[in-house]
């Protein structure tokens, strides 16, 4: 997606693919986080100096489960010659950006949609011609980049970003997520990958069997414009972020909280709340979380109709029970990945790990399980899953003992040990990732994961800063779920509510018989299975 401002006009424009080429490998700086790269450039493309950013302000208003987001950006030319400003910045990734609108001294201008290819055309003939304009190219579906041309010395322009979302629910919690971070993406490189990087590894580190040869990495042409460079330690970006939430539940509220920021609220009435940071000029080097609890939250079943001249709508909504007998359960495989690499290490290592052990020790008596780490290579625990017995259960924990969170995140091997043997099986097969998935190859990753149709595929993402953007879609894509943990939340209830979702599957390959209904159209496409 590109949005171009020149001084007439705006243009937006859909990127439907990424051309597949090798790339140079990438090291990320695993603990570091940027809240984006924003450099001034004179007309010959040489770097000025300080980002010319002074303040982004985000005005959001909730209503049900729906949000409409403004984001405004105000860039300011602090030099004695023309410039140039570029700017990578994060958005939701399942934002759908409508508008954009540049204010130039008392000039209004606004946006207008166009292909990638003619948008760039469009906002390099207005620099060409020194007119102000203004390029929005969406990276990745939360990966942006911002170009604003020829901002005169001393001169304030004002960029102006509308989306709309809908917002995660779950177990009567609404969730909004605004990103204020790009994290460091660790790129792989596009030589062949050596035979026997994806092993077995029985109890004893090192101990690798020969795995299957895999195929070339898949590449990222676009890396340069996913991994900013990083804030040097003791340092911060030279702009502040301010958050305005006006939510309307359409019910009564039973409860709100953040559980990254501070924040200062308002109460007009029962389901209404107005929401903002309590600083107001907060450094923005963290994602913003709100989440809000709704009152009613105990439905069991409900069908919500609707109907608009010729055509008619509907939901259909089911409330599993809270408890189940083991007998009711479909007999499951259990499949851990967890994530080993470099920028795993401290909190999210730890607490994925936590989460690992506790599923061990509530596996039904029918399952069966294996564990997966992966970093720069890939190992296995056993060759194939095996009941839960105790001393497979013993050999699991000391396999976890000897991990440790070091080198890159080679994801790719881990997907395809994880989800290929699903194909010929009668068993459910769940793969659960525990991931910061802090990768620049989320495209292709994604792609893999849809080619498994019969293995479900559950992420949780840890840190400050996940990529959500992939964590999302692989779980929607192998119709499962998505959790996240962050170092302020009570990451044990979280892995306690993670292994819950997986535990108990009630139903699956949900269909529905029409009875000769004549239906246009159905989402999810998918349907996907009901768990306890």
């Amino acid at each position: 997606m590109t949005f171009v401002l020149v001084a007439t006009a705006l243009f937006l424009t859909n990127q439907r693919s990424l051309n597949v080429v090798h790339a140079n490998s990438q090291q990320a700086a695993h603990n570091d986080v940027t809240q984006g790269e924003l450099q001034a450039v004179d007309r010959s493309g040489k770097p000025l100096g300080e980002c010319p950013l002074k303040h982004t302000t985000v005005k959001a208003e909730v209503t049900g489960f729906l949000s409409r987001v403004t984001v405004t950006q105000e860039f300011e030319n602090s030099f004695q010659e023309k410039i140039e400003a570029l700017y990578t910045f994060p958005l939701p990734q399942a934002a759908a950006v409508d508008d954009m609108t540049m204010i130039v001294g008392e000039r209004t201008v606004k946006g207008k949609i166009m292909r990638r290819e003619e948008a760039q055309a469009a906002y390099d003939a207005a620099k060409s011609n020194g007119q102000v304009a203004s390029l929005l190219n969406q990276e990745r579906p939360n990966i942006f980049t911002q170009a604003v041309a020829n901002i005169m010395p001393g001169e304030k322009v004002t960029v102006i970003i509308s989306y709309v979302e809908t917002l995660k629910y779950e177990n009567g919690t609404y969730e909004f997520v605004f990103p204020m971070v790009v994290s460091p993406r660790y790129i792989p490189s596009g030589s062949a990958e050596a035979p026997g990087e994806v092993s077995q590894v029985d109890i004893t580190p090192g101990d690798a069997a020969q795995g299957e040869a895999p195929t070339k990495r898949e590449s990222v042409p676009d890396a340069a414009r996913l991994s900013p460079p990083v804030m040097p330690d003791g340092m911060r970006a030279g702009h502040d972020i301010s958050i305005e939430i006006a939510l309307d539940a359409g019910v009564p509220l039973d409860g709100f909280n953040s559980p990254t920021h501070e924040i200062e609220t308002e109460r007009p009435d029962e389901r209404r709340a107005i929401v903002h940071l309590k600083d107001k000029s907060t450094i923005p080097n963290k994602d913003f979380v709100f989440k809000y609890d709704v009152a009613g939250r105990r439905i069991e079943d409900a069908l919500l109709s609707h109907r608009t001249n010729n055509e008619g709508f509907f939901t259909l909504i089911l409330q599993p029970p809270d408890s189940v007998a083991v007998e009711d359960v479909t007999p499951k495989e259990l499949v851990f990945v967890l994530d080993t690499s470099g920028s795993m290490q401290g909190f999210p290592f730890e607490k994925a790990r936590e989460t690992v052990e506790l599923a061990l020790d509530h596996l039904n008596p029918q399952d069966t399980f294996n564990l997966i780490t992966f970093s720069g290579d890939t190992h296995l625990l056993f060759n194939q899953p095996r009941y839960a017995t105790p001393e497979n259960l013993r050999k699991a924990k000391e396999f976890l003992d000897s991990r440790k969170s070091d080198g890159g995140t080679e994801m790719m091997k881990a997907i395809r040990a994880a989800l290929k043997p699903s194909d010929g099986q009668a068993r459910l097969r769940i793969a659960c990732f525990m991931t910061d998935g802090q990768v620049g190859d989320d495209l292709a990753i994604i792609a893999e994961v849809q080619k498994y149709r019969n293995a479900r595929v559950f992420s949780m993402g840890f840190g400050s800063a996940p990529n959500r953007f992939l964590l999302d879609k692989m779980a929607e894509a192998g119709r499962g779920e998505v959790e996240y943990v962050t170092q302020n939340e009570d990451s044990s209830s979280a892995a306690r509510r993670f292994f819950e979702r997986v535990r108990n599957p009630l139903l699956t390959d949900i269909s529905i018989e029409w009875a000769g209904v004549s239906v246009t159209d159905i989402y999810p496409k998918a349907i996907p299975d009901l768990f306890s």
